[in-house]
């Protein structure tokens, strides 16, 4: 039998997900409409959206965030190298970060109904996973690009969402890039997964926090120096994150104890 404070959060999800479908058949034919316009005026659109969604998380399920870092972002556009937990923060990302971002993504989310054909409005680039040496090529060609246009890209180096505390193989095509490009990585650790666990309808009350790193300019550094050298800021900042949320939650907990007695 499911406690009263988890059959709450059940409730307050399912009325998230209801208000974010609302919103999205409400705010397609504006995106839609946003397609005739340049990509830096339809970004103002998505931005919308995308604050609004996270702003209902907040208020709904009790979602909230902390970004550290922010004035480590580089003044010109760079490539985003997150870690993966969830789907909130692609929307934090749109939100919080420098317009105009887009990012890489599997081919089929395109094909969801609506919000998926939203998603052309910021010109994302569109791999077929089924072919590796194919979609390495478009990310690299694609990615300059965009880079190139003055967009940021965002890239997931581990390729898919991780479950908190795990980690996967860096995937070199983020480092290719800056190495083909000339522009910087910025390694960027979170915690989403906590509240908003993948493959799951529940979302969980808490604060997510959103540590930003130190920028690697690529130089004269190889594919395997810029990889490992993110790869080493965000498994270092997700560990402290991680001691963070241990000490305040035993802190929480002596707290409540305390006045408990």
């Amino acid at each position: 039998m499911l406690k009263p404070a988890m059959f709450l959060n059940y409730v307050r999800s399912i009325l998230f997900y209801l208000v974010v479908l609302l919103s999205a058949l409400t705010w397609a034919p504006v995106v839609y409409t946003g397609l005739m316009f340049p990509i830096h005026r339809r970004d103002v659109m998505s931005r919308m959206w995308a604050t609004f969604v996270i702003n209902a998380a907040k208020y709904v399920c009790g979602i909230h965030y902390r970004i550290e870092g922010l004035d480590k972002l580089p003044q010109k556009n760079a490539i985003i190298y997150s870690k993966h937990q969830s789907a909130w923060e692609v929307l934090m990302f749109k939100k919080d970060f420098p317009p105009v971002n887009t990012f890489i993504l599997k081919q089929e989310l395109l094909r969801l109904p609506i919000i998926g054909w939203g998603m052309h409005a910021f010109k994302p680039i569109a791999i077929n996973r089924g072919d590796a040496r194919k979609a390495l090529k478009q990310v690299i060609s694609q990615g300059i690009d965009r880079l190139n246009e003055g967009l940021w890209v965002l890239i997931f180096p581990e390729g898919t969402r991780v479950d908190p505390g795990k980690t996967c193989k860096y995937q070199p095509g983020g480092a290719m890039l800056a190495k083909q490009s000339g522009y910087s990585l910025v390694p960027v650790a979170l915690n989403s997964g906590l509240c908003w666990p993948r493959n799951s309808i529940l979302k969980c009350p808490g604060t997510v926090t959103i540590r930003i790193g130190d920028e690697i300019a690529p130089g004269d550094k190889t594919v395997r120096e810029l990889n490992d050298l993110a790869k080493q800021q965000i498994e270092a900042m997700m560990d402290d994150i991680s001691r963070s949320d241990t000490s305040d939650r035993v802190r929480d907990s002596a707290t409540d104890t305390h006045f408990s007695s």
